[in-house]
């Protein structure tokens, strides 16, 4: 165990860390929402995502059930699998596939835990920008 572990934050978000144990040893990081992304590490929020997206693509091979729209949902699943293995993904195009999804699935209750696992994964980039209230028109 490290004795002397000391952070500072940065004006930039981006933190620090210094250890009298290994003198002169420094490591960035960065914050993301409660936990701390090591500067070269994988970015937490990509690994939740990727493991929401494995399994619920697992839970959707495993279904016996035929349903219409089974092709879209595995296209969608493929998508988002292919998003996290690139990194950071656009959180636009995380938003479409999860409602392309979430139509396509929606209504199959076996995999809706699933569902919200990636749910919850696509929340941590970011929630969405709120809509204004449409504004009279101009003249």
């Amino acid at each position: 165990m490290l004795r002397g572990v000391g952070r500072e934050r940065m004006a930039d978000g981006v933190g620090r860390e210094r250890t009298t144990a290994g003198a002169g040893r420094e490591r960035a990081t960065a914050d993301v929402g409660q936990e701390r992304v090591a500067a070269g590490e994988e970015d937490v929020r990509v690994r939740e995502l990727r493991t929401a997206v494995a399994r619920l693509r697992r839970l959707l091979a495993a279904l016996p059930a035929e349903f219409p729209d089974r092709g879209i949902a595995e296209e969608e699943l493929a998508g988002l699998a292919a998003m996290a293995a690139d990194g950071v993904p656009e959180v636009p195009r995380l938003r479409r596939s999860l409602l392309l999804l979430a139509g396509a699935i929606g209504s199959v209750s076996a995999l809706s835990a699933g569902l919200t696992e990636v749910r919850h994964a696509v929340e941590l980039f970011g929630e969405p920008p709120r809509r204004r209230a449409a504004e009279p028109p101009r003249r």
